[in-house]
């Protein structure tokens, strides 16, 4: 963000997500080449593997597939402190659905 929106407010939950989407998108469209077909476009966007982006905690990552669109299954645990949320204990991944 600092390169492509400076003045974009990195604690604008809106800013933040349409961030993470626009770097998603130019994953998928690297991936998908010369063809930009719907169909390579969605396949493509159904096979991200280990795909990390600027906003997303350090360890997270978007991994998709065709049979699991659901891009994010990471989680860390956070406290607050009385003034602030801290992070504590490692990234681990968690059970989408079921």
């Amino acid at each position: 963000m600092d390169k492509y929106y400076p003045d974009g407010n990195k604690l604008d939950g809106y800013t933040v997500y349409g961030y993470s989407v626009a770097q998603t998108l130019v994953q998928v469209l690297k991936q998908c080449g010369d063809d930009l077909t719907r169909e390579n476009v969605m396949s493509q966007a159904a096979n991200l593997k280990d795909l990390k982006l600027d906003m997303l905690l350090p360890g997270v990552t978007i991994n998709t597939s065709p049979m699991d669109y659901y891009p994010i299954k990471q989680l860390q645990m956070i406290k607050f402190t009385g003034e602030r949320w801290e992070r504590f204990g490692p990234v681990f991944s968690a059970e989408v659905g079921g």
